[in-house]
């Protein structure tokens, strides 16, 4: 009874008022704990000190005391997230349908996108998806500008929208509203450029 409570446990989706606390748990967590900052996106300067710091300053520092922690974090949300889309997702040898509404398929198949049976749409993430031009200006230049803006900023949205929001930062207020206002923009012009579609209005 147990190892079967266990597999449904991880192999279902969570509800809010479970995950959402937890998430939001961590960030005090934290703090109380040894006064950390939860984030992501630096994560990014950690690896870059750790592996080719070259003579820029920004990169050389003790990222071991200031971000090996967030580094194990990171490899365990890498970890989890595999362990949930190639294991625990898996129902008699194959993976569960992702639960959305009937609304939000019809609208997703107007974009090409048809198999629901994974964490992801596959015709999205796939090489040969990469190497069209719409792949390219999604997922390539799309991480880039995310990526730089994260850096610009100084967080992503984790780290500004849970940690800083959390600590009643103003910067992080201001930065979470950038976040939003600076989305709506290039998310209804890749509807149109990208795919196609003027109606990009997706039911939840």
């Amino acid at each position: 009874m147990t190892a079967g409570l266990l597999t449904a446990w991880f192999s279902g989706e969570w509800p809010w008022y479970v995950a959402g606390p937890l998430i939001g748990l961590f960030v005090p967590a934290l703090l109380i704990t040894d006064n950390k900052v939860f984030g992501i996106s630096s994560n990014l300067r950690h690896l870059c000190s750790a592996i080719v710091p070259g003579r820029v300053e920004f990169f050389r520092y003790d990222w071991k005391k200031a971000g090996l922690w967030n580094l194990v974090f990171l490899a365990g949300v890498l970890i989890g997230g595999f362990l949930a889309s190639h294991v625990f997702a898996l129902h008699n040898g194959h993976a569960h349908n992702i639960a959305i509404s009937e609304q939000t398929r019809i609208a997703l198949s107007r974009l090409g996108i048809h198999d629901f049976s994974g964490m992801a749409p596959h015709e999205l993430f796939n090489w040969s998806a990469l190497l069209t031009l719409r792949g390219f200006v999604l997922v390539v230049v799309g991480g880039f500008l995310v990526g730089f803006g994260t850096a610009y900023a100084g967080g992503c949205t984790s780290g500004h929208a849970i940690s800083g929001l959390a600590n009643f930062e103003l910067s992080s207020l201001i930065a979470v509203f950038g976040f939003f206002a600076g989305a709506w923009p290039p998310l209804t012009s890749s509807y149109r450029f990208c795919w196609g579609v003027y109606d990009y209005r997706i039911s939840s």
